[in-house]
Parts: structure tokens; sequence; C-alpha cells
């Protein structure tokens, strides 16, 4: 048997222990009463055994606990859901299998979240909670078509470094591992902008330990079927190329620019075209150099509140009956207002009636025929 407290020791002390005083010195003092004073300490004691926590060891056990921080940076931009991954499915897919994948090659590890389209947002912050993380990848979908603002792979930038800038503050120590995952493709608008300058992501480097740039798409690219958020993705329309009469618009890989973001970010770079194994660009970040063996061994305790709850359960019953007993006041058969104590017993006559005005003598309560 353990403690395993509910509250801090410090709110322990000051309101439980201030409340078995104040029982106490009353249950000394109050000789009269002293078994209702009783029944309150015992019901102050039992709370407290309740709220210090009694616990049992449930199991001992090792638990994967690393300080791998996993940054997912995903493309949701109209080319995404380009039909040239894996034969004529969506990019989308090929992402689909591969953030769970990650996920699966990092236990214990904290994982979070930045998706771009127009603009970049914290899709999910830091967690443990890797299902949540596959639950994302498998129910994400491209930005609305009406909505698209074109694609940059530089517009999650700004993102990204407020993510791990503010990681290394909070666990320096800790391993960031970035895994950005995009076609490459740079639209503005309807005009290609393949070559615009984009921002660099070199400034962030330092703070990359590991990870991969995945790229998704061919060079002989595929066509984009438009998203409204209420059509079925296989049956909506192909998106249209003004520039082409109207024609089926095809999404081409990038593979020059997500090469040189991967350079600039100091980690590999990987095209992604089938759903392969991802061992390729997970395994070389060993776990054994990032926390010792990976492991830490993790105590499970169970516990034991319902004896403790049970008694001050009990006692608070007891002590309500009393009180709801010794109210409302009422006017006994002889016509006196009498209530009775809550710490048991009659108390004496409230008030007694009187003969009339300017009277202070009590009226003699007589038997039937005699004065």
């Amino acid at each position: 048997m353990t403690l395993q407290p509910l509250w801090p020791l410090w709110a322990l002390v000051l309101v439980w222990g201030g409340l078995l005083v104040f029982c106490a010195v009353h249950l000394v003092r109050q000789r009269r009463h002293r078994g209702a004073w009783a029944r309150r300490t015992g019901a102050a004691l039992a709370l407290g055994v309740l709220l210090l926590g009694p616990s049992l060891v449930d199991r001992n056990g090792t638990t994967m606990q690393t300080n791998a921080e996993v940054f997912f940076v995903v493309d949701r931009t109209g080319s995404m859901a380009a039909e040239d991954y894996d034969g004529a499915r969506p990019r989308l897919e090929g992402v689909r299998y591969d953030i769970p994948a990650i996920v699966d090659a990092f236990p214990g590890g904290r994982f979070t979240v930045i998706g771009w389209d127009s603009q970049a947002t914290r899709q999910l912050p830091l967690t443990t909670d890797a299902r949540a993380v596959k639950s994302w990848a498998e129910t994400f979908q491209q930005e609305l078509t009406s909505y698209s603002a074109g694609s940059q792979v530089d517009r999650p930038l700004a993102a990204l470094q407020e993510a791990l800038t503010g990681a290394a503050e909070r666990n320096p120590n800790n391993v960031r591992i970035v895994y950005f995952l995009s076609d490459g493709e740079n639209t503005d608008g309807s005009a290609s902008s393949a070559d615009a300058e984009l921002a660099s992501f070199e400034a962030l480097a330092p703070l990359v330990d590991g990870g991969a740039v995945l790229g998704y798409g061919t060079s002989e690219g595929g066509k984009m079927r438009t998203y409204d958020g209420v059509t079925p993705l296989e049956s909506a329309p192909y998106i249209p190329d003004p520039t082409q009469g109207g024609a089926d618009a095809l999404s081409v890989i990038d593979e020059v620019t997500l090469r040189t973001i991967a350079e600039q970010l100091g980690v590999t770079y990987v095209h992604r075209i089938t759903p392969d194994t991802v061992e390729g660009f997970t395994s070389g970040i060993d776990l054994e150099d990032i926390a010792g063996d990976g492991r830490r061994e993790e105590v499970v305790y169970r516990p034991v509140l319902w004896p403790a709850a049970a008694v001050a359960l009990g006692l608070i019953a007891w002590e309500l009956f009393v009180v709801a007993r010794a109210y409302p006041t009422r006017l006994g058969p002889d016509g006196f207002e009498s209530r009775r104590s809550a710490f048991g017993g009659r108390r004496a006559p409230a008030r007694t009636a009187t003969p009339g005005a300017g009277s202070t003598e009590p009226i003699t309560p007589t038997k039937a025929g005699v004065r």
C-alpha cells in the first residue's frame, strides 16, 4: 500500500488539517455533545484518508518513452489530389500511408502536424497520442478548390519555425525530427511560378536533428479532381487548365525544389510513388542514442478509495439525518414551542404563554377540574 495524494500536500495541510483541528477541538470542549463531534471528526478523518489516495501497485513494467519530437509538415493544396501515385491514385493516399508508418517507427515519441494550403496552420499540437495523429492522417482532405490560392512550398516556413523554436525552448535536450510531405509544386493562381525565389529553410537546420523530405507525384503528372466538401471525389469533375483551353490540368512533381528544401534542412530526400516501407528514412535515427535504451520503468498504481469513501458517506448521511430531525420547529400538544436538538435530546421550551398584557408571570398549566 502506498499513498498517491489527490491534492497537493500544501492544500491537504491547509484545508483538511484545518478541518480536522476544528473538529478535534470541539470534540474535547463540547462534552455534552461529544457523540455528535466524534461523528464529525470521524467524517473528517475519512475524507482525509480519501484525499491521501491510498493505492496498490497494479503492475510493474517498462514502456517506451523517448524524447523524440516528430514534426509532420503536410501539403494539402489541390495538386496533392493529382492521380499519379501508385498508378492512378491520389497523392494524398501516399501521405495517408506514410504518416501512420512513420508514427509506428517512433513508439513513445511526441508528434505534431502542420498543414498548409492557402495558409499554414497547426493541425495537432505536440502529443503522445499516436492514435490522434493516425486519425488525422486517415481523414484529412485537400483544400476546397473554390478557396485555392495557389501553392508555395515556403508557406509553412513561419509555422514550422515557431513550432521548432518553441519545442527547443521547452525541452532543449529533446531530439526534433521533421518530415516534409509535398509534391514541391509552386503555383500562383493559374500561373506557374516554379522558378520563383522561395524563402530558405536553412535557418531551421540547427533545430532539426533528422527526418526527410518526402516527394509525391511523377514527372508525367496527374489530373486533379475538384473538391467542394460535398460531392464524392470519384464523381467530381477534374480541375480545368485555363491556359490550355479548358483541358484537364496536370500537376507535375518539382523534385528540384524538394531536394533544395532537404539540403537546407540537412535531411534526406525520398521520392514516394508507391506504398513501400519507411524504414529507409526512419531507421537511421537511433533511439538508443536519443534516450539511453529508449525505455524507462513505470509503476502503475490502482487507487483503493472505496473503503474511506464508504465511511465518509455513511457518517455524512448520519449527520444530515440528525440535522433534518432537528427542524422544523413545531408546537407541542401543551401549546409550547419546542425543537429537538441536533446533538440529541430535547431543548427547554423556547417561550411561554402570558396571562395578559403587562403580566410577567407564566400561566401554570392545570389539570381538568383543578384550579
